[in-house]
């Protein structure tokens, strides 16, 4: 169990580059495990993130996994042994299960398939994330979608040049983007997928299109922004790091064109010509070209525009005013802080309407 133990903290620590839920963090347990943890999350809020093998042969640029010459591993029984002492012990309530890809592809992807069909069969019925390999046979992906709550396949970067410079083993064609379309007919609307902000120099305007294209094509529940870090011994170790800032810019972008509606055309404004995004809001980039919205009147997607609301009380607005009008800054039933961002943006009778900043400077 020791050798279990050791391999469970040096396997979790090499997974942390891989987001699986919103919000997480890192907390650590007794054993030297990386539990991610997201406490406003419903149901499992406490996952094991763990890698099956430890080392890679594949040769991308930024992965830190490549340069490992420990070749520590688990057996598919071994893992699905060791989470289920965690999970019973109440110390792990989900597992999010991937793998560096030390010989042939489908062997090592039939192995994670196999550790799930264990811990399946073992009577678990908690969160279950495996992570899909790019080149995986579609018959194992239909497997891992059997058996997993959600399955995932990084897309990495946005198309096949981009992809070039990170790795000369994978297609982007043919290893990501139809592996991802058998994801989606193999789990509709139990996928997701993770872009790597900046480590192949793309534009964000080559970010948008991409994530555009993905949501109109495979339609994947979710898509991660990780910020790229320069890691000693990497192939990219001197390039400088993306400021994490991009990544959280690139969360809010997401966010309007999904959750609220936003167009596509709209969104493009907030890239300049050079196809940079700004570090601001941008929502509030956007509403600064807009006319004051009165709540009394506004349609849902007008609310929506309107910084410090959102789809909550954007509904909760068109419910009020069928009984009142809304005069007043209270009558919105927002909290100070969300007001503060909100007011100079709409217009309420006989308020004054606080000056914004002109256009996006």
């Amino acid at each position: 169990m020791a050798g279990a133990a050791i391999k469970l903290g040096a396997l979790t620590s090499k997974s942390r580059y891989d987001i699986c839920m919103p919000g997480e963090c890192l907390q650590m347990l007794s054993s030297g495990a990386c539990i991610t943890y997201n406490q406003n999350a419903s149901g499992c809020n406490r996952v094991l993130k763990v890698l099956l093998h430890g080392s890679c042969s594949y040769d991308c640029a930024y992965c830190p996994v490549r340069l490992d010459r420990s070749r520590l591993s688990f057996s598919p029984k071994e893992l699905a042994e060791t989470f289920l002492s965690l999970y019973q012990t109440n110390l792990a309530r989900g597992l999010f299960l991937s793998s560096g890809i030390p010989y042939d592809t489908d062997e090592v992807m039939g192995e994670l398939v196999e550790t799930a069909r264990i811990l399946r069969g073992r009577g678990y019925y908690g969160y279950l994330h495996v992570k899909v390999l790019p080149g995986a046979r579609r018959e194992d992906i239909c497997e891992a979608a059997r058996y997993a709550d959600r399955i995932s396949l990084n897309v990495e970067t946005t198309g096949e040049s981009r992809l070039r410079a990170l790795s000369g083993i994978k297609d982007f064609a043919s290893d990501i983007r139809k592996r991802l379309s058998w994801i989606a007919d193999a789990a509709p609307g139990r996928h997701s997928t993770q872009l790597v902000i900046g480590a192949a120099g793309e534009t964000d305007r080559e970010i948008f299109e991409c994530i555009a294209s993905l949501y109109s094509s495979v339609q994947p529940s979710r898509i991660y922004y990780s910020a790229f870090r320069a890691l000693p011994g990497t192939r990219l170790a001197q390039r400088e790091s993306t400021p994490a800032w991009r990544s959280r810019r690139w969360y809010q972008v997401d966010y309007l064109l999904q959750k609220y509606g936003f167009g596509r055309t709209e969104l493009l404004a907030l890239i300049d010509e050079l196809g940079a995004l700004a570090n601001d809001d941008p929502k509030a980039l956007l509403a600064r070209g807009r006319d004051p919205v009165d709540p009394n009147s506004a349609t849902l997607s007008d609310l929506l525009h309107v910084p410090g609301i959102g789809t909550v009380t954007a509904h909760a607005i068109l419910r009020a005013r069928q009984e009142r009008p809304i005069r007043v800054p209270r009558d919105l039933g927002l909290s100070s802080a969300a007001l503060k961002r909100a007011l100079p943006y709409l217009a309420l009778p006989g308020v004054a309407r606080q000056a914004t900043l002109a256009g996006f400077g």
